[in-house]
């Protein structure tokens, strides 16, 4: 989405050969996973007129054809809707400046039209209301993980620990592991992917590798081969948007169950999201000391590795 919050965000989608047909609801429910809107919420924009099709507002039920134009307009979020909510967080450490949590999938970061609850910055008002708000719809956040990808997020609870910590993301001097799954057997033990991301040129609500984009920089080293995945360990020097997502895909490894990056033909798991974990978070403390966190593959990826495990692994 956008950067402005203030301001109401248009989205452009093309349907391709694999969506023929299909109903403009479900189409739109797929291909805007990402953005946090919900199905009901869809089902009202479309209701509203604010969902159009080569520039014509169509019903729910109107079938895609590849080549058409589908745009979305997306109302502004409310500031004044943010509330407090008791959702439990997983807390891995916390003082008077920083949260840090281990997110599950699953949960929304921020609140986004039509899902202005049951997020992350809800339950963060809930547990620590010193967080200032400041007119935004994402108090205390500086990074965010998608929907569905778990793993450790920092939050800022104070003013100075905002500062602090956006200047060590702009400086690139956060580190960022994650474990990722992925089809097919990368053969390189270890690499780099130095390939510019931006929007797609094409499919305006994807991101993709294109000679404009922002410089975007992923190193990868093999920890395990399987017959037809690829266990990963992943440290990335900039944060693009789906940056992850869009590098593997890249090089012709996508996340195993990613659903917009994915390849429509690759081997079922047991698993309703993609294989993505942000495991390590390594940055400093307003006051200048080290913080590395940590956390656990949790259990429906470990399941997955476990039915992989069932199989002879290429290698260790």
């Amino acid at each position: 989405m956008g950067d402005r919050e203030d301001v109401a965000t248009i989205v452009e989608l093309r349907p391709d050969r694999q969506d023929m047909n299909e109903r403009l609801d479900k189409y739109l429910a797929a291909h805007l996973a990402d953005h946090g809107l919900s199905r009901s919420y869809l089902q009202l924009l479309i209701d509203l007129g604010n969902v159009t099709v080569d520039g014509v507002v169509r019903r729910a039920k109107f079938k895609m054809t590849p080549g058409q134009v589908v745009t979305v307009t997306v109302p502004a979020p409310a500031v004044e809707a943010l509330e407090p909510e008791n959702i439990p967080l997983a807390i891995l450490y916390e003082d008077e400046d920083v949260i840090v949590l281990d997110k599950p999938a699953g949960l929304v970061v921020h609140p986004a039209p039509g899902h202005t609850t049951g997020t992350l910055v809800n339950a963060l008002l809930h547990h620590a209301p010193v967080i200032n708000v400041g007119g935004s719809t994402r108090p205390g956040i500086v990074h965010r993980l998608n929907k569905v990808t778990s793993g450790v997020m920092v939050v800022a609870k104070t003013d100075r620990a905002r500062t602090t910590l956006v200047s060590q993301w702009e400086a690139r001097q956060v580190l960022k592991h994650y474990v990722a799954l992925v089809t097919g057997v990368v053969e390189p033990a270890e690499g780099t992917i130095d390939a510019p991301i931006g929007r797609d040129p094409v499919q305006r609500q994807r991101m993709a590798v294109t000679p404009r984009g922002r410089t975007a920089v992923t190193h990868f080293t093999v920890s395990r081969r399987f017959a037809e995945s690829t266990l990963l360990d992943l440290d990335l020097e900039t944060g693009r948007t789906h940056q992850i997502r869009v590098h593997l895909a890249f090089i012709q490894h996508p996340l195993v169950g990613d659903q917009i990056y994915g390849r429509r033909d690759q081997r079922p798991f047991l698993l309703d999201r993609q294989f993505l974990h942000a495991c390590r978070l390594s940055f400093r403390l307003p006051g200048g000391a080290p913080l590395t966190v940590e956390s656990p593959l949790p259990p429906d990826l470990q399941s997955v590795l476990a039915e992989l495990d069932t199989q002879a692994p290429i290698d260790g």
